[in-house]
């Protein structure tokens, strides 16, 4: 059995305690973090190395976006896709070699599309469309059994967010990003690991804004998402979210996500 866990840490220099604190909590065998927001030579590693996370694969840049795979299982990378178009820094894939030897794990953080659901105003919406279409074309491709994971900033069902009606002009709801979300499951026949173990409609959400005070309110969207070839879904065991990481001083926006595999 090996567990994965994935987390947009909004910041992993920031939060390198909280980070420290959820692997002694929680001990998956790897970590994949999104929008780590710093380049590899000022990457924390010695906060993974004190903790066995040996092995690790780091494609950041300064300030902004950033993904990183540490693990205690050794892997090899695999490879770095860039599904923006513009060298941001938001992909990363790896080989595991040793339990689950030869699961592929791709860890991508999505755009967030700006503020506007229309590229001609926005042009970040369309950059999020087109990288979900490069996806897409790239996942029509795969032939090993995959785990991708991360943030992908949508929340496809309409129990994915607090108010689905009210959010169905906003960014990361909206029925287009939803449609584009569905052909990337298609293209591959991704299995939704979120909703295979917690099914809808019940309450999975990843992220709450900063801007509402969301324990009162609960206004919660769920964005962060592991999905899983075909052959790997039916591996899993068991998925979870870690939403007590909220509540901890200065959190991330969003919280961890782990699944369990029988490998």
């Amino acid at each position: 059995m090996i567990s994965v866990a994935t987390w947009n840490i909004n910041s992993v220099r920031l939060r390198a305690d909280q980070v420290e604190r959820f692997l002694l909590q929680e001990a998956p065998d790897v970590l994949c973090l999104q929008e780590i927001k710093c380049a590899e030579s000022v990457f924390p590693h010695e906060v993974f190395e004190k903790l066995g996370y040996t092995h690790r694969a780091i494609h950041g840049q300064k300030g902004y976006h950033g993904v990183a795979t540490v693990s205690r299982i050794p892997f090899r990378d695999f490879s770095r896709h860039d599904w923006q178009d513009n060298g941001e820094a938001r992909h990363i894939g790896v080989e595991l070699l040793g339990p689950g030897n030869g699961l592929i794990l791709e860890n991508v953080y999505i755009p967030a599309g700006g503020d506007v659901a229309d590229r001609e105003v926005n042009p970040k919406f369309g950059q999020k469309l087109d990288f979900l279409e490069r996806m897409t074309r790239w996942a029509e491709k795969i032939e090993r059994p995959t785990l991708i994971v991360g943030d992908f900033n949508i929340a496809p069902l309409e129990c994915d967010v607090y108010d689905h009606k009210a959010l169905l002009k906003v960014v990361s709801h909206t029925p287009l990003e939803v449609e584009t979300l569905q052909r990337f499951a298609d293209a591959h026949g991704w299995v939704d690991l979120g909703r295979k173990h917690i099914p809808a409609p019940e309450r999975n959400y990843s992220w709450w804004s900063y801007r509402s005070y969301w324990r009162a309110k609960d206004q919660g969207r769920r964005l962060d998402h592991m999905w899983a070839s075909p052959e790997a879904a039916a591996q899993t065991r068991g998925h979870r979210f870690v939403e007590e990481t909220r509540k901890w001083d200065q959190p991330s926006d969003h919280i961890p996500l782990i699944t369990e595999l029988d490998l």
